[in-house]
Parts: C-alpha cells; sequence; structure tokens
C-alpha cells in the first residue's frame, strides 16, 4: 500500500486534503458483511442493517407480526391489515464530529481536532463509495451544524465543507467552560437520526455524563453505532521525571512529574475514562475505535474495528 502522506496538516484542515481523501474510498470496511468478519469471542453486535421503509399494505396473515398492523386501512375496511416493508436503498450514515476547545490539542502527531476530521473524511467518502447518504453534527462548545443525510459526492463535498469552515478553527476556546455540550449535541443527533443508520461519534469524550451514556445506548437501540476514542499520549501517562510547561497559546500551565503519587493518579483518571468507554460499548454493543494523535487515521479505520471486550 502507498505511503500515506496525506494526512499532513497538524493543527488544522484544509479542503483540498479532505477531498484528495476519496481515493481510499474502498479501503475501508462499511458494511456489515465486512465488519462483522472481524469480529471473534463472545462479543456480539450484529448491525442491524439498513433501513425499511413502507411499501404497501395487505390483508393480514396469521404468523404476521402484530406490531405492523395497518389501523389506519384495518379501520377503513373493516378487515385487518399488516404492513410490508422493503429495505432502503440508500442507508443513512450519520458522522458526530467534536470539536470543542479539549479537541484542540496534542503534544505530538496533530491536534485531536485534526484527527477527528481526517476520520471524518475518510467515513464520508467511504460512505459514498458503498452507496449511503452522509448526514451528520459537527460542533463545539457555542456552534453546531446539522446536516441530514445526503446522495452522492454534493453529500460528501457538503459535508467536508462544514467541517473545514466551522468557526471553532478560528478560535477554539470560545465557551470552553461549557461542559454541557456533548450532551446538547446528542440530544440533537438522536433528533434527526432515524432507526437502521450507521453514526460514527467521533471525539475524546471528555465530560461525558450518565445522561449523556444514556443518550448513547438509547441511539445504538435502533442503529449502529461506533464511537471512535480520540486522544493524545500525554493524556494516556506522563512524560518522565521532570518539570514541563503547557500551553495553548493563551494559558500556561507547569507539570511536576517528580511527584509520583500526582503521575498515578494522572494515570489512573485516564484508565477509568477508557473503563468507561469500554463498558458503555459492552452494554449497547456498539464498536470503540481508540486512536492517538500519532496514529494513521486509514490505518486504524482498516485494523481497528474491533470489539470492546479486547481492549
Amino acid at each position: 500500500m502507498e505511503k500515506h502522506h496525506a494526512f499532513t496538516e497538524k493543527v488544522r484542515i484544509s479542503i483540498p486534503a479532505l477531498v484528495g481523501m476519496n481515493r481510499y474510498s474502498s479501503l475501508i470496511p462499511l458494511s456489515p458483511g465486512q465488519i462483522l468478519a472481524r469480529q471473534s469471542g463472545n462479543y456480539q453486535s450484529p448491525f442491524k442493517g439498513r433501513g425499511m421503509e413502507f411499501d404497501e399494505s395487505r390483508l393480514y396473515q396469521p404468523g404476521d407480526d402484530i406490531r405492523n398492523i395497518d389501523w389506519r386501512v384495518t379501520a377503513r375496511t373493516g378487515k385487518t391489515h399488516t404492513k410490508l416493508f422493503r429495505e432502503e436503498r440508500e442507508r443513512p450514515v450519520f458522522i458526530w464530529v467534536d470539536l470543542r476547545a479539549p479537541m484542540f490539542f496534542a503534544t505530538r502527531g496533530r491536534f485531536k481536532s485534526v484527527m477527528a476530521s481526517y476520520m471524518a473524511g475518510l467515513l464520508a467518502w467511504s460512505a459514498n463509495h458503498h452507496g449511503d447518504r452522509i448526514g451528520g453534527v459537527i460542533f463545539s462548545e457555542q456552534t453546531h451544524n446539522e446536516l441530514k443525510p445526503h446522495r452522492g459526492k454534493i453529500g460528501v463535498l457538503r459535508f467536508i465543507n462544514k467541517l473545514v469552515e466551522h468557526p471553532a478553527w478560528e478560535n477554539p476556546y470560545v465557551g470552553q467552560d461549557d461542559k454541557q455540550a456533548l450532551g446538547r449535541e446528542l440530544i440533537r443527533l438522536r433528533r434527526v437520526t432515524r432507526p437502521g443508520s450507521l453514526i460514527f461519534l467521533i471525539s475524546d469524550f471528555r465530560y461525558m455524563s450518565e445522561s449523556d451514556e444514556n443518550q448513547i445506548i438509547r441511539l445504538s437501540k435502533h442503529s449502529d453505532v461506533i464511537l471512535i476514542y480520540v486522544y493524545d499520549k500525554l493524556e494516556e501517562s506522563l512524560p518522565a521525571s521532570g518539570q514541563y510547561r503547557i500551553s495553548n497559546g493563551e494559558n500556561d500551565m507547569s507539570i511536576d512529574t517528580y511527584d509520583k503519587q500526582y503521575t498515578s493518579r494522572y494515570q489512573d483518571r485516564h484508565q477509568l475514562h477508557v473503563d468507561r468507554l469500554a463498558r458503555l460499548s459492552r452494554m449497547g454493543n456498539i464498536y470503540l475505535i481508540p486512536s492517538s494523535t500519532v496514529d494513521n487515521p486509514l490505518s486504524v479505520l482498516q485494523s481497528r474495528m474491533v470489539p470492546a471486550s479486547k481492549l
């Protein structure tokens, strides 16, 4: 496979870079059969498939699901009718991208926000390649964009433009004290999705509450959900003993890694966060894909469709 020199942007993204990802559209598994083939062990998470749309009504027959009774036709004709459905030709694929302030951080590789955007671009092109419709939610603490599913390259380019032009790239720290944004945007996502969708949640999941977890579980009951957890190596563990200064360009803070109790607590907090995501994934039969800021986004999407039980 060719070297992936295209993923070179570090602190922000551009339209040419995301458009150029179209060349990888056939390399990422999005169909249920391909992803299911990567499962192992006792973990079960069958894709719920594409959405179903109403086709016609016919007279009720023994064995029909009573939940599909067409009550309007039954009342009009006086005879029990049942609804028939057909599989939608195009599955809605929703890509939910977190551009909150904590995502504009990295100590190596690229910003988490850039990694998330690379993932989103690759997934959008792959969905187009598989004949699916592209929609999503792109959000920060102050601004969000909702995109209803749209087919073809027009849908992908619309998504890319909203992603690149989002105001967070100009000033990512506006409203950074707002800890409720994640929950609001999950509620918005639930309002625009429909059963049978494929949903990618791309975030570091910072400030995720129990209520937010419940929103994700509710999404997973009727749609296929994949969590892509983006993190920086510094969030996983602190560097060797020493004193370090970190800055976001506006504020500075120092870290003393000579303090072993502090470094131990720090690592424990990160592990608790990872364990929480893994538990959430098991509860909702959800795929969890971890990705650090130094990973190759294409390689991650190709090779890490793994169940939470394997983390």
